[in-house]
C-alpha cells in the first residue's frame, strides 16, 4: 500500500496550514499515495494561549477538521491527522490535543485523545508544561482499517512502551506517532524510541513530523525536529526524513510484521510477574 508521510512546518494561522496541507495531499494522491498522514498539530503550532484561544475552535466547528475531511473523500484517500488542537467544553477551559484516523469517504474512523502531557525542563532556558493548556486523555485507540489495525498514539507518548505493548496485544499491527519534537531531546532519543517500540511489537511505525521554525503572530519562537521516520517491524529505518518540509513515500506492507513475529515472537511470550 503507497503511503505518504507529509513533513510540514506548521504556523499559528490554521486557515493557512489548511491550504499547505490539502495542497499536499493532492500531490500525495496524484502520486498514487492511498494513505497520507500528517503530524501532529496539523492546524496550529503557537506558544501563546491567547493567540490559541483566538484561532482554535471546538470539534464541531473546526475549520481544518472538516476541510481535510473533504480532502480526503475527495482523492480517495485514507487520512491520520496526526492531531487537531481543539477547543473543549471543560470547565478549565483546557484543550485537546486530538487524533484522527479518516476514512476515504471522509468520515471519522476513530478519535485519539492523546494521553501523556509533555511536562518537561528540557534545558536550563527550554520548559514545557503541556497540561497546563491540554487535559490528558484516557483511553488507547485502534483504528479498524482496509489494510489493517492502527494503534493510533502521539508525539510524548513514544516512552511509554506499556502503552505500544497494550496496543499490539490488542491487534494493532501498525503503529501512528505524529509528533512536533523538541529539538533537543529529538536529537538525543527520537529514533532510539521508535525504533524500540517497532522491535518490541514487531508493527511498523509510522511518525509524521513538524520541523523547522514556526512562523508566529504571538508568543516565543517554536522550533521542532522533523526527522519524520518509518520503522519497519524487524527495527530497520525505512525513512528519514531529515529537516526540510516535504513528502515522503513508501510501501505499508502488512507481509512484514508476519515475519518479524514469526522470527521473534515476543508478544506471545508475556508473561505475569509480581511486583518488585
Amino acid at each position: 500500500m503507497k503511503t505518504a508521510l507529509l513533513q510540514i512546518t506548521s504556523s499559528d494561522d490554521p486557515a493557512e496550514n489548511l491550504d499547505m496541507v490539502r495542497a499536499m495531499m493532492s500531490e500525495a494522491g496524484g502520486q498514487g499515495a492511498q494513505f497520507v498522514l500528517t503530524p501532529e498539530v496539523t492546524n496550529c503550532v503557537s506558544t501563546s494561549t491567547t493567540r490559541q484561544r483566538d484561532v482554535l475552535q471546538h470539534e464541531e466547528d473546526d475549520q481544518t477538521l472538516a476541510g481535510l475531511c473533504d480532502q480526503a473523500a475527495a482523492l480517495g484517500v485514507w487520512l491520520l491527522i496526526g492531531s487537531l488542537a481543539i477547543k473543549t467544553h471543560d470547565a478549565d477551559g483546557r484543550f485537546a490535543n486530538r487524533s484522527y484516523m479518516i476514512d476515504p469517504h471522509g468520515q471519522i474512523v476513530r478519535r485519539y485523545d492523546k494521553i501523556h502531557m509533555f511536562d518537561v525542563q528540557v534545558t536550563e532556558t527550554e520548559t514545557f508544561r503541556e497540561s497546563k493548556n491540554y487535559r490528558p486523555g484516557d483511553r488507547a485507540v485502534i483504528a479498524d482499517t482496509d489494510f489493517g489495525k492502527v494503534g493510533m498514539t502521539v508525539c510524548y507518548d513514544i516512552r511509554f512502551p506499556h502503552l505500544y505493548a497494550a496496543l499490539a496485544q490488542a491487534g494493532a499491527r501498525i503503529l501512528t506517532v505524529p509528533a512536533a519534537f523538541s529539538p533537543v531531546t529529538g536529537a538525543a532519543h527520537w529514533e532510539s524510541l521508535l525504533r524500540a517500540r517497532a522491535i518490541e511489537t514487531g508493527c511498523w511505525v509510522v511518525a509524521p513530523a513538524q520541523t523547522g521554525e514556526h512562523p508566529k503572530t504571538r508568543g516565543k519562537t517554536r522550533h521542532t525536529h522533523g526527522h519524520s521516520m518509518v520503522i519497519a517491524p524487524w527495527g530497520e529505518v525505512v525513512i528519514d526524513a531529515r529537516t526540510d518540509p516535504g513528502i515522503h513515500f513508501f510501501d505499508l506492507d502488512d507481509s512484514s510484521v508476519t515475519e518479524a513475529r514469526r522470527r521473534v515472537p515476543s508478544l506471545t511470550h508475556v508473561r505475569p510477574f509480581r511486583g518488585p
